[in-house]
């Protein structure tokens, strides 16, 4: 009861964008992604105070996180498929790289010039054509 109750906070302030919210392509469960510890220690109160949720997080592996595109759907879909335990996805169903450090970033941007990698959402309107 309570699980269900904080995946529905939890994705209340992504939808209020006050954290966001990732899902993990491998299955492993959702994470939330926040600036700094600040941030955290916010979200914490407001899951307390507001939810009745007493909760702590623990660290993932991954401290950077990137949306990624491509022109070529296909090579997308290959870094995908080659990443997948560094795979998530947004709220909106979008692909998020995540990786343990900038230098791992770094060296995976260089491996696939295809792929970019962006540190803000991208939100332009696409053609219903």
């Amino acid at each position: 009861m309570k699980a269900k109750k904080l995946k529905e906070a939890l994705q209340q302030m992504a939808e209020e964008g006050v954290v966001q919210l990732f899902s993990p392509d491998d299955g492993s469960p959702a994470m939330v992604g926040v600036v700094g510890a600040l941030q955290l220690d916010v979200l914490k109160e407001r899951l307390n105070v507001e939810y009745g949720l007493p909760v702590d997080f623990e660290m993932a592996r991954f401290t950077v996180c990137r949306w990624i595109s491509a022109d070529s759907r296909a090579e997308l879909e290959r870094f995908v498929e080659a990443h997948r335990g560094d795979i998530a996805r947004d709220l909106d169903g979008d692909p998020v790289f995540l990786a343990p450090h900038e230098f791992g970033l770094n060296y995976e941007a260089e491996r696939w010039k295809q792929i970019r990698f962006a540190a803000i959402k991208d939100y332009q309107v696409r053609d219903a054509a």
